[in-house]
């Protein structure tokens, strides 16, 4: 039996993720959260497991042959994951779920260390830098709350293009990643098979939605307003990657490793036209 500690089990990779680990015979997995109770998806072992708890880590960890570590969005991340690494056995794989242009510097070089702690652990690791979730888009804390009351996607694109990836994309990637042989010391650049322009994302989402969609363009300092702290560091870092084009790049990875095309944003969509259309 291999045993797989999913962290963040409840997330948007994270719940794709173990469903394709629950289906793959021999598989034992944990779903790491910080309220175990909230973990209900079927043949998943609700785990405690917390990042502002490290004394959760070591019974999470017990015996696992694999992670897949969710980076925490703060500014410990780069001691935290190299804290829970130390709980891990030495044979064990990890797979850091990263994110796109993370060599540049970001807030104090926050990306970038994070993912040097994972490469320096003498772990068996793969690293998965993805491009824009589609799963923003239908999500209540970032657009689809005004993409549904006010047909309105504001986002400062700078008129660069992205590179959006279904969840569920990242997912299968980590699946191999965790389990099948031949990934070790791999850094994995994903995205879906198209680069698309926000005007375009807008035009896609009013079919799905049913009602027109336009596209907004707004300044990074209007995207930041509101944010302070790290998280405006953050904020202001990833529309400067945004601007600079870090996003538009589209990689083959998927499908090279999946053997399938990755999903196109009209297929997430069609998927999801009933969260768009519910108001």
């Amino acid at each position: 039996m291999t045993r797989v500690l999913v962290t963040g089990v409840r997330g948007k990779t994270g719940v794709p993720l173990a469903q394709l680990l629950v289906a793959r015979p021999g598989v034992d997995v944990l779903g790491g959260s910080s309220d175990p109770t909230r973990v209900t998806l079927e043949g998943v072992q609700p785990t405690a497991f917390s990042w502002d708890d490290a004394s959760t880590w070591a019974a999470a960890t017990d015996g696992v042959d694999a992670a897949y570590v969710v980076r925490p969005d703060r500014a410990d991340a780069a001691e935290l994951i190299g804290g829970l690494l130390t709980e891990l056995p030495v044979e064990a794989r990890v797979v850091l779920l990263s994110e796109r242009n993370a060599d540049s510097s970001g807030p104090h070089g926050w990306a970038a260390r994070t993912e040097r702690v994972v490469r320096s652990t003498g772990r068996r690791w793969t690293i998965l830098r993805p491009s824009w979730f589609m799963q923003v888009l239908t999500d209540e804390r970032f657009f689809l709350g005004r993409l549904v009351e006010e047909g309105e996607l504001a986002f400062p694109s700078g008129g660069a293009s992205l590179a959006w990836i279904d969840a569920r994309d990242i997912a299968a990637v980590a699946e191999q990643a965790l389990l099948d042989d031949g990934h070790e010391g791999q850094v994995y650049e994903l995205s879906g098979p198209e680069s698309l322009t926000l005007p375009q994302v807008a035009e896609q989402l009013s079919t799905a939605a049913g009602h027109r969609v336009t596209h907004r363009e707004i300044t990074i300092d209007e995207a930041l307003e509101g944010l302070s702290g790290f998280e405006r560091d953050l904020t202001l870092w990833t529309f400067e990657r945004v601007h600079a084009g870090s996003f538009t790049p589209v990689t083959d990875t998927v499908e090279r490793l999946t053997g399938r095309p990755a999903r196109t944003l009209e297929t997430f969509l069609a998927d999801s036209a009933a969260e768009l259309r519910r108001g």
